[in-house]
């Protein structure tokens, strides 16, 4: 980028004046030589590294397909919309339509079953499960910030699954807060990892969630390391890294990514009080940088890590622990696979008839086939 350029990027009148704050480590690049601390649409840099940018506009990228750009400006749009984030029985508004559209695009089947005294829904393709399935299964960990969105969540993430891949999925409704807390969650994925494995080797076994359900899922490998258990065959942490902070996932995304993906503004900096722990209920009272926790804060707890894929968006606010979960993993010699999809936010692949989140789909299922039984 040339200085004139640079300039004329920083110069734009923002429809948004709240993100004055967002996107730092991108407008530090765009400082035009000679720009001083006192002119308004200034990147302003503290000796501490702290930058302080001014607002700016920033459209949807075009190097997305046309229905992937039409999401993005209506998922933006709705995250403005409080009463579209209500949940109906456990059902996001604004996600009962991608979730009608999964019904008529995936036939499956659905048992509601307990499963070592935790409710789940238990998922097959309609049909059955075919013979090159028939010794494998992948349990879903569902999103929701530990804080609902079972069944709807669970169903959005299991049903492509089963349908294109023929996998049998086993959605789990894991206790959450505010009535629970850590570690109720990981004692639930255990005790159904205990008994599948009176079926299943280990090695056949796959574990996968997006948001919270990533996170529970490498904190879930870290409990199975801690009370003797094997590890899995592989396990995918999609929307969510093996970090957590005051503020989210943690990094950089914690800051430029709630304005770009999800129309919210960053957390205020420097913080009003100091704050420690996460502002989930769940983990109310717990230090963040337990490894049962964040896994990514112990080498010896992620060295034992099964082969992982990694799943985010440039716009998601998971985006810096993804990131950061794969390149730990990667130091540490365990196999990890980590995908990021240009332009787009937390939980993409929850539309079905976007093609990115097709191509999600296939990565997964690539992924849990080359590994799984391996």
């Amino acid at each position: 980028m040339t200085a004139g350029s640079a300039s004329r990027v920083t110069a734009k009148r923002a429809r948004h004046p709240g993100w004055a704050a967002a996107l730092t480590g991108l407008l530090a690049l765009t400082l035009a030589p000679g720009a001083t601390a006192q002119t308004p649409n200034t990147v302003r840099v503290e000796p501490d590294g702290t930058v302080h940018a001014p607002a700016m506009t920033v459209p949807v990228s075009d190097m997305l397909s046309p229905e992937a750009r039409a999401y993005v400006a209506e998922h933006l749009v709705q995250m403005q919309q409080p009463e579209l984030l209500a949940q109906d029985n456990g059902v996001p508004i604004f996600m009962k339509p991608y979730l009608a559209r999964q019904m008529e695009l995936f036939p499956h089947e659905r048992t509601d079953t307990t499963i070592a005294g935790v409710h789940a829904y238990d998922y097959t393709p309609r049909g059955g499960v075919p013979a090159s399935q028939q010794d494998r299964v992948l349990i879903n960990l569902h999103g929701g910030g530990f804080m609902g969105c079972f069944p709807g969540c669970a169903e959005l993430e299991s049903i492509p699954l089963t349908a294109l891949g023929g996998y049998r999925v086993i959605a789990l409704d894991y206790r959450q807060g505010p009535e629970h807390r850590f570690p109720a969650a990981s004692e639930d994925v255990a005790a159904v990892y205990k008994e599948l494995l009176k079926t299943y080797p280990a090695r056949n076994i796959g574990i996968y969630g997006c948001s919270a359900g990533g996170m529970l899922t490498g904190m879930s490998v870290a409990w199975f390391q801690a009370h003797g258990l094997p590890r899995p065959g592989a396990i995918g942490i999609f929307c969510a890294g093996a970090t957590m902070s005051s503020a989210g996932f943690g990094g950089d995304a914690d800051y430029f990514n709630g304005p770009l993906g999800d129309a919210r503004m960053p957390p205020p900096w420097p913080r009003p009080a100091p704050v420690e722990g996460s502002g989930l209920p769940y983990f109310a009272g717990v230090d963040v940088r337990d490894p049962l926790v964040s896994a990514a804060s112990s080498d010896d707890v992620l060295r034992q890590f099964p082969p992982t894929l990694i799943i985010t968006g440039t716009r998601g606010f998971e985006l810096s622990s993804s990131v950061y979960t794969h390149t730990q993993l990667v130091r540490l010699g365990v196999e990890a696979d980590l995908h990021v999809w240009e332009g787009l936010f937390h939980g993409f692949f929850y539309n079905a008839d976007v093609p990115e989140s097709r191509q999600a789909y296939d990565v997964m299922l690539r992924f849990f086939d080359r590994h799984l039984g391996r």
